[in-house]
């Protein structure tokens, strides 16, 4: 039985001539099996580079963004017995334009590391909030000279 055959069974050969080209043109392609092994190892490591330039790259521009976003970002240094201010984040849908966002204040208790502090109310109650939520607060503070102006209404 040939190889050649077909699916409705009839035998078939490929004319020597064709076989014979197809064969010349393989043989010339493959001739310089090392040269071709060492383009390959190049194109290899070609690849290797770009793929770490690119992870290079990345890990620049990864480290100015996090210098970019540390800017705005303000370091606070609280004490403990200083009295803060909290921000209030309740989302509320109609809240009042005068109300102040700040509730307080409240004293340190402790200060965390990382950022977390540590706050008591008046009436005892300790709890922990984020450092970037409060402010201090200023009890008594001076505002300078105030100026009084009285003005008249004007007559016609």
């Amino acid at each position: 039985m040939s190889p050649y055959q077909l699916v409705y069974g009839k035998p078939c050969h490929f004319p020597v001539e064709l076989e014979h080209r197809a064969y010349w043109t393989v043989k010339s392609c493959n001739m310089e099996m090392e040269a071709v092994g060492e383009a390959r190892k190049l194109h290899t490591q070609e690849l290797e580079e770009i793929r770490r330039n690119a992870y290079d790259s990345a890990q620049i521009y990864k480290e100015k963004e996090k210098e970019f976003h540390d800017q705005g970002i303000s370091f606070k240094k609280f004490d403990v017995n200083q009295k803060v201010l909290l921000f209030n984040s309740k989302l509320k849908l109609f809240a009042g334009k005068l109300r102040s966002k700040w509730l307080g204040p409240y004293k340190v208790t402790h200060v965390f590391p990382h950022g977390a502090v540590e706050i008591e109310n008046d009436s005892g109650e300790r709890f922990k909030v984020n450092g970037q939520r409060l402010k201090s607060y200023y009890e008594n503070a001076h505002i300078g000279l105030i100026e009084e102006i009285n003005f008249k209404n004007p007559t016609l």
